[in-house]
């Protein structure tokens, strides 16, 4: 069963970040340039929250506000569930279910250490299935060695 750190050896654990002083505006000019769907809040290092595609929508598109006057922190969410490297994938993917995300934090004695999306865990389980479809295949078809 694959695990989180098993997605960041292959993925890296380059964080995109931003402040929570920022303005709305700036985080999506980040999210579009680093083509991803959510940055981590980080203040002196410490996560404060996260925002997304999603937040952006819910309250700066239809609550009528501008990007370009409304500040990150007036529209991130603070409640950020994080997940330790050693979490397995079926775990993660179990969360992101119930809490209804799609980005985990990983962190490791207290530290951030990289950010899996629920398609980094799709395209991990997908590629574990194929692994484990191939030997099975290999045996039945008595190319597994004995």
């Amino acid at each position: 069963m694959g695990r989180v750190a098993d997605i960041l050896r292959l993925k890296g654990s380059k964080i995109y970040s931003i402040r929570s002083d920022a303005t709305v505006y700036e985080a999506v000019g980040a999210m579009v340039s680093h083509n991803v769907g959510s940055l981590l809040i980080l203040d002196s290092d410490d996560v404060r929250g996260i925002i997304t595609e999603r937040d952006y929508l819910r309250e700066i598109v239809l609550k009528g506000r501008t990007s370009k006057d409304t500040l990150v922190r007036d529209i991130m969410t603070i409640q950020v569930v994080c997940v330790e490297p050693n979490r397995s994938i079926d775990d993660c993917m179990a969360i992101m279910s119930t809490q209804r995300i799609r980005h985990l934090p990983v962190v490791e004695d207290g530290r951030v250490v990289g950010l899996v999306s629920i398609g980094d865990l799709v395209k991990q389980r997908a590629a574990d299935r194929e692994v484990e479809i191939r030997y099975l295949t290999d045996y039945i078809t008595g190319k597994y060695p004995a």
